[in-house]
């Protein structure tokens, strides 16, 4: 089913065109002085609207096709042969790495306040509760990326590149967020330009890790996009201070490592027959 996902330079050219246009013009009225709620309302809504361009550019590419609708469907509810020990990692693995990682940073002298479960985060998404995006942007996303985007490139190469490829696509994707007042990216640039690097190399073990998760299950859509909504959560609840995530980030290259190691034909055996015979092992 998967080499019926071939086009990817249609894709990937529309699913940065369209939320690009919609960010750097949401970033310029952001920045508009006096910034009103008129000005807010804009574009907090112009920044929204970004989000919908790969879901929407995916379901253009699949309706069509009766084939792939009922593929993009059937990956949806296709648990019965999802293995316990998936769903488990899906949920708690970047809960975690976060917490191993705070508790790490208190060998170096960092503060214990980083357990503590704030109740408020580091950035605002204008009129929309943050809590709120950072649930409904993993879900968006990942309707794109998922129904269309990474089957489209693995079609035509390895997971491992497939993996690192997208993930190179995807910081430079989420770049223009940066221009956008008060937004995460855009925090994370004024704070220090360590940590917006560390966003971008942490981008690369956590691809490869849904993209393990995502063939691993069946290709199913819900497992990855509850394991893209618990990272962010988990990531903004704590106090965390931001050389935790530096430690983070360190932690799921030496685990993406070790899983990439003993998952070898998993990861470079280009045949597609390769992906489904080693998800029913």
């Amino acid at each position: 089913m998967i080499e019926k996902y071939k086009h990817p330079i249609l894709f990937y050219c529309l699913a940065t065109i369209i939320p690009w246009t919609f960010w750097f013009v949401a970033g310029f009225i952001s920045h508009i002085t006096p910034y009103s709620n008129q000005y807010l309302v804009i574009a907090s809504v112009t920044a929204f609207s970004g989000l919908l361009g790969p879901v929407g550019v995916s379901y253009c590419l699949i309706r069509k096709d009766s084939e792939l609708r009922t593929d993009a469907y059937r990956r949806f509810f296709n648990f019965k042969s999802v293995k316990s020990i998936y769903i488990l990692i899906a949920c708690s693995l970047m809960p975690a790495s976060i917490l191993l990682a705070q508790a790490i940073s208190l060998l170096f002298g960092y503060s214990s306040s980083q357990f503590v479960i704030t109740g408020h985060f580091t950035f605002t998404s204008g009129i929309f509760p943050v809590w709120f995006m950072l649930i409904i942007a993993p879900i968006l996303e990942e309707l794109g990326w998922r129904t269309y985007g990474t089957d489209c490139l693995r079609n035509r190469m390895n997971l491992f590149k497939t993996s690192l490829l997208f993930g190179v696509f995807w910081g430079i994707w989420h770049m223009p967020l940066a221009t956008i007042r008060d937004y995460y990216q855009s925090n994370i640039v004024e704070t220090s330009w360590i940590y917006g690097v560390n966003f971008l190399v942490s981008i690369i073990p956590f691809v490869l890790l849904m993209n393990w998760l995502y063939y691993k299950t069946g290709r199913n859509i819900i497992i990855v996009t509850v394991f893209h909504i618990t990272a962010g959560f988990f990531n903004e609840i704590f106090s965390t201070h931001p050389d935790s995530k530096i430690i983070q980030t360190i932690l799921l290259l030496v685990l993406t490592t070790i899983i990439v190691l003993n998952n070898r034909s998993f990861f470079f055996q280009k045949e597609l027959i390769c992906i489904e015979s080693s998800m029913d092992k």
